[in-house]
């Protein structure tokens, strides 16, 4: 196996894009990282989304790539894990390069979700939980992560306001990203005083709906420094698994997916927690934020939300997290939100992050969740410096 590195991305805003079809947010995303990486031939595009053909009405998105991009004959397909296409479209194109069948991938991830009623984006999201025993009873995803937290509340004494600095934070570094769907700070109160969409859930405790498309271009380690003067290393790729429904899991509060998937990935790179920089972890909703913190290894169970109030989540704190804005002020645009995550990343560790730039940051790991934590996709990256 080769070792694998990023060394080109690219990316659109995230937005409610209207006047931009499916194809043309794959085409910004795709072309910028070709330029950025300095080539204009590659070997494969691997293309993940969810919702194309529910919400676009157009799947076979691979085809549509290499077509509208101008990559006639190129290897392409779509990659689809619910909310972890992003990930899972990566992890592709990493086994690619890595196993010498592939020297340059294109890693793409794109959503147009906002053409739809909210009603029927809603339904179609909810088609990566359970349809026979969770969907069917009208459960949405929302509903399942307010239940998740009730639960969280319920066995750890926490209260709702507890919460606040997740979605707090991310506004805060989201002010500063050209690219996020929100960047306007906001505050605790401003936070507490939001609507409550399915208790104890509030309007700022999610993420929006929104459009957007991010890629990134993958080469083989031994010749990524000839083709790009910052290359990013790959120093893990690990999946793991849980139950689709949440009440068929162990521990609904435990996540088993994202502990599997990051020992994997800190038995790959060698690392533990505490050598990382920055964890760029799924906060598609600030209960998700908190379980994946204590899955991950940087806090005990019942203690990531202690982590938030204690302001060790933020640009300066012990574990930065959503140094972008992550998926609640960049927005989440959900085949997509994978690749933008590694994007981000590549930028702080390329150290042009701007003023939300972590000094001296070499390490960062990046988590993706589908679904309500059935499937989940770690990586773990590293600066390789001029």
């Amino acid at each position: 196996m080769r070792d694998v590195a990023i060394i080109g991305i690219g990316q659109t805003s995230v937005d409610e894009h209207w006047g931009t079809g499916i194809r043309h947010l794959m085409l910004d995303a795709g072309l910028s990282a070709l330029q950025d990486a300095n080539v204009d031939t590659i070997d494969a595009v691997y293309v993940g989304n969810m919702l194309s053909g529910e919400i676009a009405g157009q799947s076979h998105l691979g085809a549509l790539a290499v077509d509208f991009m101008g990559l006639e004959g190129v290897e392409a397909y779509k990659v689809e894990a619910a909310c972890a296409s992003g990930a899972a479209a990566l992890r592709t194109g990493y086994i690619a390069v890595a196993s010498g069948m592939m020297d340059l991938v294109l890693a793409l991830g794109v959503e147009k979700m906002t053409d739809t009623s909210g009603r029927e984006t809603t339904a179609a999201l909810a088609a990566a939980a359970d349809a026979e025993y969770e969907v069917s009873q009208g459960i949405s995803f929302v509903a399942l992560n307010a239940l998740l937290m009730r639960r969280y509340m319920h066995e750890y004494g926490w209260k709702r306001e507890d919460f606040a600095n997740f979605a707090v934070t991310a506004h805060a570094n989201g002010a500063n990203n050209p690219n996020a769907m929100f960047q306007r700070p906001i505050t605790a109160e401003a936070y507490a005083r939001a609507p409550v969409i399915a208790s104890p859930i509030g309007l700022l405790d999610a993420s929006p709906v929104c459009d957007g498309a991010a890629a990134v271009i993958l080469a083989p380690v031994e010749y990524a420094r000839t083709l790009s003067p910052a290359p990013v290393k790959i120093l893990a790729s690990a999946v793991g698994m849980a139950p689709l429904a949440v009440h068929d899991r162990k521990d609904p509060l435990a996540l088993e997916a994202a502990i599997t998937s990051s020992q994997k990935a800190y038995k790959q790179a060698g690392l533990t927690p505490q050598d990382l920089d920055f964890f760029e972890l799924h906060d598609a909703f600030t209960i998700m934020a908190t379980l994946s913190l204590e899955a991950a290894g940087f806090a005990e169970r019942g203690k990531g939300v202690q982590m938030a109030l204690d302001g060790e989540i933020t640009l300066q704190g012990r574990v930065p997290i959503a140094t972008m804005g992550g998926l609640k002020a960049r927005g989440h645009p959900v085949g997509a939100t994978g690749i933008y995550q590694i994007v981000e990343s590549v930028l702080q560790l390329r150290g042009l992050a701007g003023p939300n730039q972590i000094p001296g940051a070499r390490l960062g790991m990046v988590q993706n969740i589908g679904g309500s934590g059935a499937t989940i996709i770690t990586h773990i990256l590293e600066a390789m410096g001029s």
